[in-house]
């Protein structure tokens, strides 16, 4: 199933669906989506503009659902010891643990909270988690456990047990209110109470000493007064939490740093983790500076509180042991293959005048490579008609063309190296820099060598007659192991990267005429 149709379904079901990066960050602002559901018609917006996107689920109220969050096997069996025998609900195996889904309680509100038992965090109102079939940026999947999706069983209640260790963890969080008519700290809540003060304090950073003198007073005044030894159990506990708490907080940043690429901002990081207390904000920017003590950010640009992770990690190539051998063997009209070599993951730029035989050259190609490797032709111009009428030039059956050829649509400048098989010949007519800034064609023909493999691309760009080099300029030829320049009736190769397995070098013109509205052919030889 596609994401799109699967989140679908899941804003089918009732579920508030947002669109989250590879790195977990939503690629929308998504507040408002905590108190009303994205339409069917966001959603196919969304998934179409960002088809690698992964699906988020807003937890909370909105979508009546709170979810466990165990980041290892331990976390997991952890949270098993606190479920009844027959317990059943829905379970989604994360890249690196679970996901538990129960159902919100109706009367209750539960926020969220990071490190309630070691490993295991919550995620309710005002937060949102990741959902199967999403594929995050390292590869890892989510997936529901056998029969147990969210569409086979309804989210079960919270059990007790469980339930209380999220209540004091989140009791602040989810923006409890003491109602003063309520006997606080009074017999069968003594603990509690003093527990959520102890924490309270503890997270406004007062020494142990305040903190502990400040609730033996308040435990001495309880109805009847707790006990020495209950006290201290509270304090333990609490100052446990709240060293936990902040050391989660630290692996947060770092992890959500770690997964960034380019510059990010300080604000991110808050919207990100759910950060929104002063103290929480505080605890962010000193651990920003930590990292950049230790060398894995530095501060970017003029604006403050704008980073950048400081990518050292090196990969070598072993060229040792390559194999000079393992070119491809494409065939390009008018012999030009015989003039280069042409490896694994080489790009191939025709630039041509507007209606000049660039998509001629195209077709020829594809042609000449029919049974030989996958082929998909990336269109941009033509509908299906004008596609068919077009290829019937060719002596070639269009169901033969349909057999070899897989033809994609709704690409564009930006998603194009997404699309991009990297094991077949991509052709692709043609590649239009958006905007004025001609030059961004360099990234994305980059972009296209990266995700190739044993695969090649050979892509159509347009050109001024008379030209060399097409839009872009030196840009669009940077990368390119092969760069054609194309007007009617004469070809040059502007660069060839292994020109020394060409005969003759220097003669890098020929001309041609196109013959039965299809055939290149060669008029005389090459030339300089």
């Amino acid at each position: 199933m596609g994401m799109l149709n699967a989140a679908l379904r899941y804003r089918q079901a009732g579920f508030s669906v947002i669109p989250v990066r590879p790195d977990k960050r939503p690629f929308v602002a998504w507040t408002e989506y905590q108190t009303r559901k994205a339409t069917p018609e966001e959603i196919r917006t969304w998934f179409t503009k960002w088809p690698k996107a992964m699906i988020g689920i807003v937890t909370g109220e909105i979508s009546g659902i709170l979810v466990i969050d165990c980041d290892s096997e331990d976390a997991y069996q952890a949270i098993q010891k606190l479920l009844p025998e027959s317990f059943i609900t829905c379970i989604a195996k994360t890249p690196r643990g679970y996901h538990i889904y129960l159902a919100m309680p109706k009367d209750k509100s539960v926020g969220n909270a990071t490190g309630i038992m070691p490993g295991v965090d919550v995620r309710g109102s005002g937060g949102y988690i990741i959902a199967p079939p999403s594929i995050n940026g390292e590869g890892g999947r989510y997936c529901w456990l056998d029969g147990l999706s969210i569409f086979d069983e309804a989210p079960a209640t919270v059990p007790p047990a469980l339930y209380n260790i999220i209540n004091n963890s989140t009791y602040k969080g989810c923006g409890h209110r003491v109602d003063t008519a309520e006997k606080i700290f009074s017999e069968g809540r003594r603990n509690e109470d003093l527990f959520t003060a102890a924490l309270a304090l503890t997270k406004q950073k007062l020494s142990e000493a305040f903190i502990r003198q400040a609730i033996e007073n308040i435990a001495k005044n309880c109805k009847p007064p707790l006990p020495k030894e209950e006290v201290e159990a509270v304090l333990k506990s609490a100052f446990e939490r709240g060293n936990k708490a902040e050391r989660n907080l630290a692996a947060d940043v770092r992890e959500w740093v770690m997964s960034t690429n380019g510059h990010f901002l300080s604000t991110e990081v808050h919207r990100s983790l759910q950060v929104s207390t002063r103290e929480e904000l505080k605890n962010v920017s000193e651990i920003l500076r930590r990292l950049i003590a230790e060398g894995i950010i530095e501060r970017y640009g003029k604006k403050n509180g704008s980073f950048r992770r400081i990518d050292s990690e090196i990969e070598f190539m072993d060229f040792k042991n390559a194999d000079i051998e393992n070119t491809v063997d494409l065939t390009l009209p008018l012999g030009i293959h015989a003039k280069t070599k042409l490896f694994p993951k080489a790009v191939i730029v025709v630039a041509g005048v507007s209606g000049m035989g660039k998509t001629l050259f195209a077709f020829n190609t594809i042609a000449a490579n029919m049974g030989r490797f996958p082929i998909y032709y990336f269109n941009s111009e033509m509908g299906p008609e004008a596609l068919k009428q077009k290829l019937s030039h060719f002596p070639i059956p269009i169901e033969e063309w349909a057999k070899h050829m897989k033809v994609i649509d709704n690409w564009d400048f930006h998603n194009i190296a997404d699309k991009i098989q990297p094991d077949a010949l991509n052709v692709v007519d043609y590649l239009e820099p958006e905007g004025e800034k001609a030059f961004n064609i360099h990234g994305v023909i980059s972009a296209i060598i990266r995700r190739l493999n044993k695969g090649v691309a050979l892509i159509t760009i347009q050109k001024k007659p008379g030209a060399t080099m097409g839009t872009g300029g030196i840009y669009s030829v940077k990368a390119a192991t092969l760069a054609l320049a194309l007007d009617w009736g004469k070809l040059e190769i502007a660069k060839n990267r292994f020109r020394e397995a060409d005969p003759m070098p220097s003669l890098n013109k020929i001309k041609f005429e196109v013959h039965r509205g299809f055939e290149f052919v060669r008029q005389g030889g090459w030339y300089r």
